[in-house]
């Protein structure tokens, strides 16, 4: 039986698809990880059936981040061992537990699927959105930058999430992101996280900045789907492989991405 069956089903598939919100940055170091993972575990609290995918195939590290060991994973899935929904992993119990999710993760560590072909990924793509009717959320954290697997997996998504931070480079490389994908996928409109700023009102000066360079030079108003202020609880989750949500109940950090949740418009 696979896991997808143990830890998530049990319940009939969904008539429609699972809204699929994909997480991406220009660079590295913003905390889009983090961040994909916090909000895996909100939605979940909340009562949605929520799944995790770990779409950095050159860096994969999820599992890392979550302190979980799969016993199977995307590279397994590509040299055909396994079926897509047998590496699905389960997270503080998985689907069905209070809090719990699903996670399904890349090859941690190994760099063995950063040269998939378009095809390969294009089969990735589809499998998440077959997985996506077991669900009510799914997050799919992207790699860094613009390669070939961003922009073809954010096609799979129905929102796009563009992590930044305060720093010029974080947002130059913010733009870079969002120029790229608008011309692969125009229809899909970005919106705009600004992670550890350090406070609400910087953050929004940030992403007024990035707004307005998005409407000047490509004619596009990227939505401001929240300001996540820094806070030490964070860096204190993540040493401890735990969702900050499970970690601490109470957080500046957390009630932001509550919120940034509420700015998504699901």
């Amino acid at each position: 039986m696979s896991v997808l069956a143990k830890s998530s089903s049990r319940v009939h598939p969904r008539a429609i698809s699972a809204p699929v919100i994909a997480v991406a940055s220009g660079k590295g170091g913003v905390g889009k990880t983090w961040l994909s993972c916090t909000m895996a575990c909100v939605f979940a609290r909340q009562g949605k059936r929520t799944l995790l995918v770990d779409g950095d195939f050159g860096l994969a590290n999820v599992d890392v981040q979550l302190g979980v060991r799969p016993q199977a994973d995307l590279g397994a899935v590509m040299r055909g061992w396994v079926e897509l929904e047998d590496a699905v992993t389960p997270v503080l119990g998985g689907v069905g537990q209070s809090g719990g999710f699903d996670l399904l993760p890349g090859s941690s560590g190994s760099g063995a699927l950063s040269d998939l072909s378009q095809q390969e990924l294009m089969r990735i793509g589809i499998g998440i959105k077959k997985l996506a009717f077991h669900y009510d959320r799914v997050v799919l954290d992207l790699a860094a930058g613009v390669d070939k697997s961003v922009v073809l997996l954010a096609k799979t998504a129905d929102r796009l999430l563009v992590v930044t931070t305060e720093e010029p480079t974080a947002l130059a490389d913010a733009y870079a992101l969002i120029k790229v994908t608008q011309a692969s996928s125009p229809t899909l409109a970005p919106f705009v996280a600004v992670n550890m700023a350090d406070k609400r009102i910087s953050g929004k000066r940030v992403f007024d900045h990035l707004h307005k360079v998005c409407e000047n030079h490509l004619k596009l108003r990227p939505a401001l789907a929240g300001v996540v202020r820094r806070d030490a609880r964070v860096p204190d989750s993540i040493r401890a492989q735990t969702p900050l949500p499970a970690r601490h109940t109470s957080s500046d950090a957390l009630e932001d991405v509550i919120s940034l949740i509420e700015g998504l418009a699901l």
